[in-house]
């Protein structure tokens, strides 16, 4: 079973927007005093948060749907729905975020540091929060807004000063066993590695991370060995460490050819990456030689024979031993006094600067655009606030149709379709074309608040006639007057034969089979 996993797909999906309420109190002799419903909780976010006891996403591997707590709907006499609580997600220090098509969305570094994967979706307004002036008592409420859901790729990058790389084989675990307290799996057959491990390192008053990626191999960088998919943990690092192995027995290898190769992988896989931050380019970065292995005495012949030929080229060259650690302690310190160099070079991390972008004065907030279906030409209208009315509208209830055109008219979106040419009876589609609301526009169509009465008026509160003492006594009267005539019409009918009483029916039966059986 996997324990390290730097890569995963999860789904999360934010918590969804409560209801309003429609609710009218009714209080003694005011069956009608006003509206009351409340607005719907908000749905949580959900939010990935860096933590750092969290070290890898195995979490997310196993378990990678995730969904936030969704707000509850209103209800009468003003309660509000209860907000959904917000899902914290911790990821490892070094965590990018990405889309599934591979854009990076945010890169979490530092303790705290925290991204909104997903945002809740709003409450729905109760009619206590639509009423109006003119709007007394609505007979709706808004609905709440689904959260959003989306698909999110998670990369862990080790954050590391220094980084070991090399064939495998070569070493790079026992030399970081050796620099400090990690204890990686060491073995004498390649790709023993199978996981980045990381170990820290104190040299004097200088401490410093190391990481001991997979071994690579030529081609590592176009997904051979295991080199593709742990080469992104030496993104970070201020100092490579080329660990060449000088005791190897295979054919056609020797230090210099095997740090040729590495540089060759390094160039390929820095090619594609997109260095952000102030960081160094990957190839631009301070490079260390570790010949490994000079217990061996051929292997400390062969360091001193190619010693000079890799100084040549500007390399810093240390001769070490992880079995006997002999060289270990000069090659710590010149590790520490290049880390403090690049850490006091590094870019001072500014506080994020609070953006405010106003709205452009020509900017209604919304497009019409006229496309062609497969169905003929339609109008598609695109924005944030009639998506968002559309998605919160009962289309069930007549009055909360009307309030939406009212909120559709008064936005400016018929002023557009005018201008963009559109007549009655054409299509439309408000939000994307698949999965948007279409209909028929109609501009001059009455909506269920027009046929209830005047537009913002409420026909319940202005009926406040009730009927006085003499007005009951005469509908009394004329209900007692219509029974009577009601009973004379029932006995003229069955004195002309038309019906007869079911009693004397069945005597005359009983009579008439007497007859027959004499």
């Amino acid at each position: 079973m996997a324990t390290f996993v730097d890569r995963v797909v999860i789904h999360v999906a934010a918590g969804d927007g409560g209801n309003g309420c429609a609710s009218i109190r009714r209080e003694k002799f005011k069956p009608l005093a006003g509206p009351d419903g409340a607005n719907g909780g908000r749905g949580g976010d959900v939010v990935l948060v860096v933590d750092p006891q969290t070290t890898t996403l195995l979490g997310y591997h196993h378990q990678p749907h995730r969904r936030a707590t969704s707000g509850t709907q209103g209800a009468g006499d003003m309660r509000a729905g209860k907000t959904g609580e917000d899902l914290i997600l911790p990821v490892p220090d070094g965590t990018v975020v990405k889309t599934t098509e591979g854009e990076v969305l945010a890169d979490l570094v530092g303790e705290g540091t925290r991204f909104v994967a997903a945002t809740g979706g709003h409450g729905g307004l109760g009619n206590a929060a639509l009423a109006s002036p003119r709007r007394k008592a609505p007979g709706f409420a808004l609905l709440g807004e689904e959260g959003e859901q989306i698909d999110l790729v998670l990369e862990l990058k080790s954050v590391a000063d220094v980084a070991l790389v090399g064939f495998p084989s070569a070493g790079k675990s026992s030399l970081i066993a050796a620099m400090s307290a990690a204890r990686p799996k060491i073995a004498d057959y390649p790709f023993t590695t199978l996981v980045p491990n990381l170990g820290v390192v104190q040299a004097g008053e200088e401490r410093y991370t190391v990481a001991d990626v997979p071994g690579l191999i030529p081609g590592a960088s176009e997904g051979r060995g295991l080199g593709l998919e742990f080469l992104r943990h030496i993104e970070r690092c201020a100092v490579i460490v080329h660990v060449l192995d000088c005791a190897t027995l295979e054919p056609g290898r020797d230090p210099v050819s095997d740090l040729d190769t590495i540089e060759a992988e390094l160039a390929a896989y820095a090619g594609d990456l997109d260095i952000a931050g102030g960081r160094v380019p990957l190839m631009e970065r301070p490079r260390v030689v570790v010949l490994n292995k000079i217990d061996v005495p051929e292997a400390r012949e062969l360091a001193e024979l190619v010693r000079p030929d890799l100084e040549a080229r500007g390399l810093r060259v240390f001769e070490v031993s992880t079995a006997s650690h002999e060289g270990l302690r000069p090659l710590s310190f010149a590790l520490a006094e290049i880390v403090s160099r690049a850490r006091a070079e590094a870019p001072t991390a500014e506080k994020t600067r609070v953006i405010l972008r106003p709205k452009a004065v020509d900017d209604a907030g919304f497009t019409v655009t006229q496309r062609k279906g497969s169905d003929g030409p339609y109008f598609q209208i695109r924005g944030i606030k009639p998506e968002r009315w559309v998605r919160q509208t009962d289309f069930n209830n007549d009055e909360a149709v009307g309030y939406l055109a009212d909120r559709l008219a008064r936005l400016g979106v018929e002023d557009e379709l005018f201008k963009a040419g559109a007549v009655a009876g054409d299509t439309v589609v408000i939000g994307p074309a698949e999965g948007g609301v279409v209909f028929d526009w109609e501009p001059t169509l009455q909506t269920g608040a027009e046929l209830l009465g005047p537009r913002g008026t409420d026909l319940r509160l202005e009926e406040g006639a009730r009927p006085t003492r003499a007005e009951k006594r005469q509908g009394f009267h004329e209900m007692m007057d219509a029974k009577a005539a009601a009973r004379e019409e029932l006995w003229t009918e069955r004195q002309a034969g038309v019906w007869v009483d079911p009693e004397d029916e069945e005597s005359s039966s009983a009579d008439d089979l007497e007859a027959d059986t004499r």
